[in-house]
């Protein structure tokens, strides 16, 4: 399904490398800032006194601005075909909103500050996505590259931990009241690249009304896709929301969860960097199951053997399969089942269905077992849920075509 039509390095002489590097800023600065807010945030909202209820409230808004905001983004973009420029327009939101941040300390313009930031955040990603999908599909539109898709998102893993790294050292130097301001000088940074990215060609634009997707949601197999990604990512939200405080609980210090965090985010930019020579082995629809298995196990792992450190450093070690391998895998799903101009709103469900409603339900769903059973037990569950993404992809499968590689 993802393999070129054209060998990878006739493709690379066909397709300039500037705009591919320009693509890579973008995903270098977007998820440079989500390394910067994501951990950081809480810590800054703790500052301004709201209760550990309210900040997990504010937290939870930008899963729910997942749900409905990146289809609204690029539902604009494929009628319209200005891509480029609803980028464009979503960033100077995100500063305008993240200097607003600068402005608020009660919980209530704070929350709606947020929400706004991350509602014009929520168009970045499906719509760059949509763009860098097309500047590498093959000549019948059917496959990508993985290789040079690789090569780009890599620089998102990279952006992420340096983030996660330069702004805890400056945090605790210059304290976390300058949080806001950091927000805004790495939007202004996304601001930048996103004004470098090709503009929309002429012949982009679009006057007839772009095709429903509708008719591709009732096929089985795009159905039975999206229910695998949800189930995966809906087990990583174990990880992303409760890993931290459960590593706490065991005794670990701060260089131990940290170091653990590392070592997920390395193996994530390994693969990235090397994707072209693993998906050469498996076709994407392989790939998918694989991943979510590999999740299972690694799930299992951490839920029982979270008191070993050894075992938790091969579980974190294997997020280059559970989270690169299957978002890889995705995004050649995605362009294979949304072609042309349904392509944005094809990356638009992947994130609303993979992130957003996962991410809502993971919080909420996480902490009751937390109360219930202990951190462990969100671990099991979420181990639980990888297997049925399992399932789901077998289904996807043996529904779909068969899918080259």
């Amino acid at each position: 399904m993802t393999g070129p039509a054209l060998p990878a390095s006739q493709a690379a002489r066909d397709t300039p490398s500037a705009p591919l590097r320009r693509y890579a800023a973008v995903s270098l600065t977007y998820f440079a800032a989500i390394g910067l807010f994501n951990p950081y945030a809480p810590l800054w909202f703790q500052s301004l006194g709201f209760s550990t209820l309210t900040i997990g409230a504010i937290a939870s808004v930008q899963s729910w601005t997942r749900i409905f905001g990146p289809y609204a983004w690029s539902w604009f973009g494929d009628h319209t075909g200005r891509r480029t420029e609803l980028i464009r327009l979503a960033v100077v939101g995100e500063l305008l909103a993240s200097l607003g941040l600068m402005g608020v300390q009660s919980a209530l313009p704070v929350a709606l500050v947020t929400g706004l930031l991350f509602l014009a955040n929520s168009g970045v990603v499906p719509l760059s996505e949509a763009l860098l999908a097309q500047a590498i599909q093959s000549a019948d539109g059917k496959s990508l590259d993985p290789a040079r898709y690789g090569r780009v998102r890599v620089w998102g893993s990279v952006g992420f931990i340096a983030a996660v790294s330069v702004f805890g050292l400056l945090l605790e130097r210059v304290g976390i009241g300058v949080f806001p301001a950091f927000v805004a000088a790495m939007n202004t940074l996304l601001l930048m690249a996103a004004l470098r990215l090709p503009a929309t060609h002429a012949e982009a634009r679009h006057e007839a009304p772009a095709p429903p997707v509708g008719p591709v949601l009732r096929r089985r197999e795009v159905a039975w896709f999206f229910a695998s990604a949800f189930f995966t990512v809906l087990a990583h939200t174990s990880v992303y929301t409760f890993l931290s405080l459960y590593l706490v609980s065991l005794g670990y210090g701060k260089g131990a969860v940290g170091g653990l965090w590392a070592v997920s985010v390395a193996g994530e930019i390994a693969f990235f960097w090397t994707q072209g020579r693993w998906f050469a082995w498996l076709p994407a629809a392989r790939w998918l199951q694989v991943a979510a298995a590999v999740a299972a196990l690694r799930f299992a792992i951490t839920a029982a053997g979270g008191a070993w450190w050894p075992l938790l450093v091969l579980a974190q070690g294997l997020h280059a399969v559970t989270f690169a391998a299957h978002h890889a895998a995705c995004i050649a799903h995605v362009q294979r089942f949304f072609p042309d101009r349904l392509r944005g709103r094809g990356q638009a469900l992947y994130t609303t269905l993979g992130y957003g409603a996962s991410g809502v339900l993971g919080g909420v769903g996480g902490g009751w077992l937390v109360s219930w059973g202990g951190f462990a037990a969100v671990f099991w569950a979420a181990s639980l849920c990888a297997l049925a993404g399992v399932a789901c992809a077998r289904c996807a499968g043996r529904h779909g075509p068969s899918m080259p590689n």
